[in-house]
């Protein structure tokens, strides 16, 4: 778990309820007409933009974030250790004893990558096809951290259009003062549901695309591995070319 992620997560809310019960205003948080032009606006426009096989991934990609896959530096140091030693195999007693190394293995890509090996495809084969297979990952995880800040984008107006249609309202029973004062609950409350979402989605989008990042650049390391292994490389020349993707995932950090 991303002990980051929830400690940002209890903190803003936190924040948010103790500065609404100071104010006496708590009670006040609940409207559902304001939930229904801010919330069903936003994911029908979200809609709109984003076909189904974007929108099916948007509450996965929520599991990602609170439950994010291990690309630290141990992890791909560990993941080095293992091509190096799949290497060092390979050279011993050839490639296609790496097929009982595969049920071992908990990483779909490089069961993918050594699969292809042990079938004895060629290089550009699985050159190709471990790249293609990089390239749709990371055009599906930019789809997802997209969607997330067009739904930023949208809250605030839907929350601003909530406000208009709260003011009009408003307006339209000047004569009635006791209607009044809920016109201007809902108007000031979906101002409220708008701008939350918007700071709410917003950092969701970042954290899932710092996780794409990371992901990419521990796939784009074992493709070299896999590759690596199969034109013979031995273990320490190995470890020499991938050290450079564990620079790399430092400096995006």
């Amino acid at each position: 778990m991303d002990k980051m992620t929830i400690i940002g997560l209890v903190a803003i809310l936190l924040t948010i309820l103790y500065v609404l019960a100071v104010g006496n205003i708590l009670h006040m948080l609940f409207n559902p007409l304001a939930l229904i032009i801010v919330y069903g606006g936003t994911f029908s426009a979200t809609l709109i933009a984003y076909p189904w096989s974007v929108i099916k991934e948007i509450v996965p990609s929520l599991r990602i974030m609170l439950f994010p896959s291990k690309h630290s530096d141990k992890d791909m140091e560990d993941k080095i250790n293992l091509l190096a030693s799949l290497a060092e195999k390979a050279r011993r007693d050839g490639i296609e004893t790496l097929s009982a190394e595969i049920p071992k293995m908990d990483d779909k890509f490089l069961v993918h990558g050594i699969q292809m090996l042990v079938d004895g495809l060629e290089h550009d084969v699985i050159k190709d096809n471990l790249g293609r297979e990089i390239f749709y990952t990371r055009h599906n995880q930019q789809k997802v951290s997209g969607a997330f800040r067009t739904m930023a984008t949208v809250a605030p107006i839907f929350g601003l259009l909530g406000t208009l249609m709260g003011i009009v309202d408003m307006l339209r029973n000047l004569s009635n003062p006791s209607s009044m004062g809920a016109a201007m609950s809902n108007a000031v409350t979906a101002t409220f549901y708008g701008i939350f979402s918007a700071n709410v989605f917003i950092p969701i989008a970042t954290k899932l695309t710092d996780h794409s990042e990371r992901d990419i650049i521990s796939k784009e390391m074992m493709a070299e591995g896999i590759m690596s292994i199969q034109q013979g490389d031995v273990p320490l020349i190995l470890r020499k070319k991938l050290t450079a993707f564990i620079m790399a995932h430092m400096r995006q950090k």
